[in-house]
């Protein structure tokens, strides 16, 4: 790879990663179908999340910050 290539997934990288520290987990809406009688369909929407753990978020930052000081290495 070349070094822009390794810094752009770094800069990536770090970026998801400090955003699954300060947001530590995801919400998002779900359809279910409850009643599906002929023509008559009857929907609920739920709420869910979805948790990040924090040990995952450390590495992609990590991991992130050491692809861009190789790309800044790489010659």
């Amino acid at each position: 790879m070349r070094r822009s290539s390794y810094m752009a997934i770094g800069v990536v990288l770090a970026v998801l990663g400090a955003a699954a520290l300060v947001w530590q987990k995801v919400n998002y809406t779900d359809r279910e179908t409850v009643l599906d009688a002929g023509p008559v369909n009857i929907t609920a929407q739920t709420r869910k999340s979805l948790p990040l753990p924090p040990i995952l978020s450390g590495i992609a930052l990590a991991g992130g910050v050491g692809l861009i000081v190789v790309g800044a290495r790489k010659s």
